[in-house]
């Protein structure tokens, strides 16, 4: 009775969250919920590893978080729709001066794809490239790698 009480509770609490979560493998009485945030965490990780872009695009809001926290917040200037077993990730970058855009993107849509349809065993139907600016600021890039 204890245990049954206990995973009432338990379940309770992760659909009381707030957070929209997708539920990927149900069972008899078993699920595993991922939250939407950690999908856009999971793509976040996985452009910030691509060179040439130079930061992700995620408004006002988001910036106070990062001074506050002290913390990078990976899901920063990522929107994700998740329906059923599907997800459509929306990226929102800046690209460093002088890199080919078209070939960053196909990269972008490539390994975030593979990354979460891996780690969450979601199918995504799109990785949408928001291109919000370009870092122009070449004498503070060159100032680095001069050093």
């Amino acid at each position: 009775m204890d245990n049954e009480y206990n995973n009432e509770m338990n379940n309770n609490a992760i659909a009381n969250t707030g957070a929209n979560e997708i539920v990927v493998n149900s069972g008899d009485n078993n699920k595993i919920r991922i939250a939407d945030e950690v999908v856009a965490v999971i793509a976040g990780k996985a452009v910030s590893e691509i060179q040439g872009v130079y930061e992700m695009s995620g408004g006002f809001a988001g910036g106070i978080g990062e001074v506050l926290s002290g913390k990078k917040n990976l899901a920063k200037g990522i929107k994700v729709i998740v329906t059923d077993k599907d997800a459509k990730i929306d990226v929102n970058i800046i690209v460093e001066y002088g890199v080919r855009i078209p070939e960053i993107a196909f990269e972008i849509q490539t390994k975030v794809k593979k990354a979460v349809e891996t780690m969450t065993g979601l199918k995504v139907t799109e990785v949408n490239v928001h291109v919000q600016g370009v870092n122009t600021n070449v004498d503070k890039r060159d100032r680095e790698i001069s050093e």
